[in-house]
């Protein structure tokens, strides 16, 4: 007998806000109304300067600190949070800070400009981005990444919530976040073919993860479920640097080639402060 579709439930966008704004240049408002909910999402096209994407990407390649992962991504340098106790991901944090740093200090890093323009883009209204912290420990930087995994996705349809529940990092700050908008950060510093951004109109619920057993992992999400919702696919190049909700489900498409990344998520956990964590 054949098992019927799991239904996904839980909030749907309307029209207006469930879309991207595109910009050929830097900015920051318009990244602020994603942490605060106004907008899906926005990237900016080719705002990368040449010299910082190669640099940036020969750093990531040559660093000694660089792992492999199955599945997706396949190589990446920094820490996950993702299914971890807070004390094993802030120890992983601290053991390759330095190296982190040593990619991501590049000339003209695109991670120290985004992360400038955003913070004085909130010193406008009374707040601040700065890393997140458990007693007096901090999270990892940056994630830089690079995958090409075969299949129909490069990176498997997941969401960035259900990972923010997890009790094992009870009185981590970043779970409080929850209470506001989770906002996700890519920056590309290579890119080959494909690779595509998707993102489905559903914002699932805990009913939804329970249904899945991935309540505290929010992956993966089947794409034969995902079909009942509207979706977008959006083209990312070398030098685009993009910013959305997070929690809504979202994917990357099959690439060929190498795609790299610089990533991190951050959002609001009281009116005056946006931590970002990876």
């Amino acid at each position: 007998m054949q098992q019927s579709k799991i239904r996904l439930s839980g909030q749907q966008a309307d029209p207006e806000f469930f879309r991207f704004e595109e910009r050929g240049e830097l900015d920051y408002e318009l990244v602020l109304d994603v942490l605060h909910g106004r907008r899906l999402g926005v990237i900016f096209r080719d705002v990368i300067p040449t010299a910082a994407r190669k640099e940036l990407t020969e750093r990531f390649w040559a660093s000694p600190a660089r792992q492999h992962r199955e599945g997706e991504p396949s190589h990446y340098v920094g820490a996950y949070h993702w299914n971890k106790d807070a004390d094993t991901y802030l120890d992983e944090s601290a053991e390759v800070a330095e190296h982190v740093q040593q990619v991501i200090d590049a000339p003209n890093s695109p991670w120290h400009e985004f992360r400038q323009g955003v913070d004085e883009a909130l010193r406008q209204e009374g707040a601040s981005l700065r890393v997140a912290r458990m007693n007096g420990r901090s999270a990892c930087a940056a994630l830089i990444r690079a995958w090409d995994k075969e299949g129909d996705f490069s990176l498997d349809p997941h969401e960035d919530e259900a990972q923010c529940k997890d009790p094992r990092q009870a009185g981590f700050e970043i779970q409080r976040v929850l209470d506001h908008q989770i906002c996700a950060v890519n920056m590309c510093t290579e890119h080959s073919a494909g690779g595509r951004l998707v993102i489905w109109n559903i914002r699932p619920d805990d009913a939804t993860r329970r249904s899945l057993d991935i309540e505290l992992t929010g992956l993966p999400y089947q794409a034969e479920a995902l079909a009942d919702f509207e979706e977008l696919r959006l083209d990312i190049r070398e030098g685009d640097v993009y910013a959305f909700n997070g929690a809504f489900v979202h994917a990357v498409d099959a690439n060929t080639g190498n795609r790299t990344t610089v990533s991190f998520i951050m959002g609001f956990t009281d009116p005056r402060t946006v931590v970002s964590w990876t």
